[in-house]
């Protein structure tokens, strides 16, 4: 009998595969030689490549979704702080793994965002509950006085999602951490720093 560990081995094999090599030249076979499962049991749980494919942004968004939670609720650093610490952990985490993979949502934007409907559906909505979040901290920092209340926190979240990825694309290409400076600088100690002298929501 077909059990949910099965379909996690398969989802998790094939996450570690379509990360290293992209989603279209990720073969079926490999996933389930890499899961230890027969071809049967694909079918079982997948309709085809492509429900896999947006199981398998369920499952990176989960993922995602987890290590954001664990950080922006840590009470002892202040709204700023937890969201500079999610973006440095990402990328020490893609400096250890050789500047491979990168952010998966984003990969798989680039790859599939223009040639399957249901993939462009489904990563739109995962980018929308990211930018939701990134706004909900932002609003948070603007009531405390964090940042200026000039800042429009959904229109800061943007454009601040779409820096990331700016940065994750020359971390993969340059192999160095100096686009995630640059994007650590630009955002955290001029974009939101609050100037000094000013009242707060002022």
């Amino acid at each position: 009998m077909e059990t949910r560990d099965t379909k996690s081995r398969i989802l998790k094999a094939g996450a570690r595969i379509v990360l290293e090599k992209g989603f279209c030249d990720t073969g079926l076979s490999e996933v389930l030689e890499a899961a230890k499962v027969p071809k049967g049991s694909f079918y079982f749980y997948f309709k085809n490549k492509e429900d896999f494919g947006l199981q398998l942004v369920d499952t990176f968004a989960g993922a995602l979704k987890d290590a954001r939670d664990n950080i922006l609720g840590d009470e002892s650093l202040t709204c700023l702080e937890r969201l500079r610490e999610m973006f440095r952990r990402q990328t020490e985490l893609f400096r250890k793994h050789g500047y491979k993979g990168g952010c998966p949502i984003g990969n798989l934007s680039q790859e599939m965002g223009d040639r399957s409907p249901l993939f462009r559906r489904k990563l739109k909505q995962v980018f929308s509950e990211l930018r939701e979040d990134l706004a909900d901290q932002l609003s948070l920092a603007r009531e405390k006085g964090e940042m200026s209340a000039a800042l429009h926190p959904e229109e800061t979240a943007d454009f601040i999602l779409s820096s990331w990825q700016g940065a994750l694309l020359q971390m993969k290409v340059m192999q160095s951490t100096a686009a995630f400076e640059v994007f650590d600088r630009m955002i955290f100690e001029r974009l939101l720093r609050r100037l000094p002298g000013k009242r707060q929501n002022q």
